[in-house]
């Protein structure tokens, strides 16, 4: 193997050491947003449950204001019994009143279950108020632990990333491009490895995607300091013999 390809191997090793970093940097900063996401989770289900109290209290509201208006309806056919003239009249204004205070009922008993579905939802919002003050402070603690850890990160990458340039200053422009082409394609792993299938020096693979590998490109790795690309997956072939 020559120069060129032995530039891009070192290279290959310091771009896996700095992708690494780079991944472990990365991971310690989710752990924060997903911890910040679960806050701002409870704090919606904190205000949906708010405004379904709300809207609760409205219907409860509405429902007391006509019972208020039934109650006097019933006060007047109350009046009425006492001044009706006949057997007939005195039997229609009864049921009336029976009729209204059935009604009364329901509309009571209605009230009744939505002032409880209240009190459940109002216990449910300290509930959740109280797992919002704790995840307030999962968070806090989180965000300290990862700015330190971060910071940590932030400086091997940064050690790494002169490493990376001192390896890549020696490599050609263009194989230099071709090397981070690949590497954005395949996070990181530009460099592929021809595999010797141990079948009489005839059968290869490449290490990247498995497929087969012709005698004749093998030969041109083992006698060419130069770049040649997998056919299939366009990673640089590299071959130990």
């Amino acid at each position: 193997m020559g120069p060129v390809l032995q530039g891009l191997m070192a290279l290959q090793s310091v771009e896996n050491r700095l992708r690494a970093v780079k991944s472990k940097l990365t991971r310690c900063r989710r752990r924060v947003i997903f911890q910040e996401n679960k806050l701002r989770a409870l704090k919606s289900e904190l205000a949906a449950k708010k405004e379904e109290i709300k809207m609760t209290q409205v219907q409860a509201d509405r429902l007391e204001l006509e019972m208020k208006h039934r109650d006097d309806h019933i006060a007047k056919y109350r009046a009425a019994l006492n001044t009706a003239k006949t057997n007939k009249e005195y039997a229609s204004i009864l049921t009336e009143l029976n009729t209204s205070k059935a009604d009364n009922s329901k509309i009571e008993a209605q009230v009744l279950e939505l002032m409880g579905n209240i009190d459940t939802d109002k216990a449910a919002c300290e509930e959740i108020q109280q797992q919002i003050e704790e995840q307030k402070e999962v968070v806090d603690n989180m965000r300290k632990e990862s700015e330190a850890e971060a910071s940590k990160y932030e400086e091997q990458i940064e050690e790494i990333q002169k490493e990376w340039d001192e390896a890549a200053k020696d490599i050609a422009p263009n194989a230099l491009e071709i090397f981070k082409r690949v590497a954005e394609t395949y996070d990181g792993e530009a460099i592929a490895e021809v595999e010797d299938q141990g079948d009489k020096s005839t059968s290869f693979n490449c290490s990247g995607c498995y497929m087969r590998i012709p005698a004749e490109v093998v030969n041109q790795l083992m006698t060419k300091d130069e770049i040649i690309r997998c056919s299939n997956c366009t990673r640089i072939l590299v071959y130990h013999s």
